[in-house]
């Protein structure tokens, strides 16, 4: 498939379902869902489907101990941490609010690939990151929905989530497995991460609550779907485009979320909040220009 080797379109999409899981998130708290459980949900859900689907296409996992290192790594800094953050931050921030801190991780990220020395945007897509930027902190300046402002405990809580996911970007570059096929990594990352979930599961709730998990099997169903696509395309952006560009779905994520929210969950934003979505949009757009033209140099 083509498109699997448009760096353009991997971010929209990838970044699309990673905004959908923010809405869906605010629904699951809604139902009294832990944060825990459906982080738990989230990364089963997505780590079976594509388990599955690495086994359908006649390929076999690899076990090794660089392989383990990676998952649990990954796991930890990825996905196990900043999902329960954000999960957990969602229902004081608002899911569109939480989605905009995810626009912070293109800076951490291209931060961090040029103090490790690794390919970074040209000077168009810097231009783009620092633009998309802008917008991010014009829009942390409203603190979140109109009438419920956001708590300053809270708001800090959700910038380290970008920190935790510009580390998770940079590392899983450096160590990406020579020869590892991006499908396998995404199973075996999120595996483990709900096996490192469990304990913390059962510490927060001192039990295993399922229950709630059964009155709403549709959200269940479109969760899990939207994490497993999510997943597939994510470790195949991190190939093609790299660190710093696969970040980028954080600004794509953060407009889908702060629509999501405002059309289907009724939160309310300030004017403020939306130029700051546009101007982030432009700057989705000027590094999406970027790439592609160096990919045409290339």
């Amino acid at each position: 498939m083509s498109f699997l080797n448009s760096a353009a379109v991997l971010l929209v999409l990838t970044g699309t379902f990673l905004g959908l899981t923010l809405p869906f998130g605010k629904l699951a708290f809604a139902a009294g869902i832990t944060p825990s459980l459906w982080a738990f949900v989230i990364s089963t859900g997505a780590g079976t489907v594509l388990l599955t689907a690495f086994l359908v296409m006649g390929k076999r996992p690899r076990v090794s101990s660089r392989m383990l290192r990676y998952y649990v790594i990954t796991a930890l800094i990825s996905y196990a941490i900043p999902n329960f953050m954000t999960l957990s931050a969602i229902p004081h921030l608002g899911s569109g609010y939480t989605g905009i801190m995810y626009t912070l991780s293109p800076v951490f990220t291209l931060l961090l690939s040029i103090l490790f020395k690794m390919r970074r945007p040209n000077l168009l897509g810097l231009l783009g990151i620092f633009v998309g930027f802008a917008g991010a902190v014009l829009v942390g300046f409203t603190r979140g929905q109109v009438g419920q402002p956001a708590d300053p405990l809270w708001v800090g809580i959700g910038l380290l989530i970008p920190v935790l996911l510009a580390l998770g970007n940079v590392y899983r570059t450096i160590d990406w497995p020579d020869g590892a096929d991006p499908t396998e990594l995404a199973a075996g990352s999120h595996l483990t991460t709900a096996l490192l979930l469990i304990p913390v599961i059962f510490y927060m709730t001192g039990a295993f609550p399922v229950a709630p998990l059964g009155d709403v099997p549709w959200l269940v169903f479109f969760q899990v779907l939207a994490s497993a696509c999510m997943f597939a395309l994510y470790f195949r952006l991190q190939a093609v485009g790299g660190p710093v560009y696969l970040s980028q779905i954080g600004y794509v994520g953060a407009a889908v979320a702060l629509l999501a929210g405002t059309l289907f969950l009724g939160e309310v934003y300030q004017l403020a909040t939306w130029v700051g979505a546009v101007i982030i949009t432009i700057g989705v757009l000027m590094t999406t220009k970027a790439q592609r033209m160096a990919a045409k140099a290339a």
